[in-house]
């Protein structure tokens, strides 16, 4: 399995490609990441270092890759965080160059654009860019409970207002659509649930849940749930063995106070997770 991961890189700490190629490279899966940024650390620190790349930097690459002749065996994209609707566009441009030599090749979209609390981070036209155009060409997105919100202009109170929203984004393109941080009425004060959805129905995961605060754990479920769907072909298993892997990393991390997600100590959570979750079927 060969993925191409596009996405934000920092030289410290664990975000965007930092948090996503090294689970799925532990998963033994071959990534070809391309970097949208680099800088010196994600700007949760409130100040960093570095240079944004462009839309034509991506396409760059993407003509350098292909010039190896080997895009007939990339497997897959993912994409994260977009700084700019000339990013987005350079990373569509990718899809549409991979899915020319490929086919069967699929597209994983997390649509970063905000969160509850933070309200919407990205630069103005990005959450259109993502609505109207990335959403659209993706065949698996892995939104939060705000993102999926904004996406679909539906409110989320309840398990069944997820399940409309989740079915309306499928209708927009996407086949499979995993949710993450979900909090309804239904959820204990101490739990926090996940959703994910395909053509064989709508499955949740709950959790405990754990007091951290750390960066970069969204890239790092959308890259394991994307490696698991693949193998699976099956949107509850890959919810299953994800949310196992998050888990165990978020809990890691959490006992070790640590104010980085521990990527590289906590690795063996990717492949045998101390923790299992059984999806309910809704």
């Amino acid at each position: 399995m060969n993925i191409l991961s596009i996405q934000s890189h920092v030289a410290y700490g664990h975000v965007g490609n930092d948090s996503a190629v090294f689970p799925m490279q532990r998963l033994g899966v071959e990534v070809w990441p391309i970097h949208t940024v680099q800088f010196s650390n994600h700007t949760g620190y409130g100040a960093w270092k570095g240079r944004v790349f462009d839309g034509g930097m991506i396409d760059e690459v993407m003509e350098g890759i292909s010039e190896r002749g080997v895009l007939p065996s990339c497997t897959g994209v993912l994409s994260g965080y977009m700084g700019s609707a000339d990013v987005g566009h350079g990373i569509l441009s990718a899809v549409e160059r991979v899915r020319a030599a490929n086919p069967k090749a699929v597209y994983c979209c997390d649509p970063v654009i905000g969160d509850v609390g933070r309200g919407v981070f990205v630069r103005p036209g990005i959450p259109e860019f993502m609505r109207e155009q990335a959403v659209p060409a993706a065949d698996i997105v892995t939104p939060n409970q705000f993102e999926l919100e904004l996406l679909t202009d539906i409110e989320i109170r309840t398990i069944a207002d997820a399940h409309r929203a989740v079915e309306t984004l499928r209708d927009a393109g996407p086949k499979v659509v995993l949710v993450t941080s979900l909090v309804t009425d239904e959820t204990p004060d101490d739990a926090i649930d996940m959703m994910a959805a395909d053509a064989k129905g709508a499955f949740r995961v709950r959790t405990p849940k754990l007091d951290v605060s750390v960066n970069g754990a969204g890239d790092a479920i959308a890259a394991l749930f994307f490696v698991h769907y693949l193998r699976e072909e099956s949107a509850a298993a890959a919810l299953a063995k994800a949310s196992a892997s998050i888990y165990g990393l978020l809990k890691r991390t959490k006992e070790a106070g640590s104010r980085e997600i521990l990527t590289v100590a906590a690795q063996d959570e990717f492949v045998t997770p101390t923790h299992q979750f059984v999806p309910e079927k809704l």
